[in-house]
């Protein structure tokens, strides 16, 4: 791997995880959470897209790469989001009322 392509993947993992963080929070986790996130997130999108055998051309490699890793950080997120304990007011609170 030379360090263009090293470049691209942490590239493509920043936007990637800060996208995710914008929808799913609100703001982002950090660069290099961010980082963490867009690639873990584009490992798990890849192997989504690939099991499900769905092809996705956006026109751009590039764009291409930050989609899927986008949909695969939402995808980790939501899981992490789930398994983290909470309580129950705190998971669902317009279920509460005060």
């Amino acid at each position: 791997m030379n360090i263009e392509s090293l470049l691209v993947t942490l590239l493509v993992g920043a936007v990637a995880g800060w996208l995710a963080g914008l929808i799913m929070r609100g703001s982002g986790y950090g660069i290099i959470g961010d980082i963490v996130v867009g690639l873990l997130g584009a490992l798990i999108g890849t192997w989504i897209f690939a099991s499900a055998k769905l092809p996705i051309y956006l026109g751009s490699a590039l764009v291409d790469r930050i989609v899927v890793a986008v949909i695969g950080a939402l995808v980790l997120l939501l899981i992490v989001g789930l398994l983290r304990p909470r309580r129950f007011r705190e998971r669902f609170p317009r279920f509460w009322r005060r």
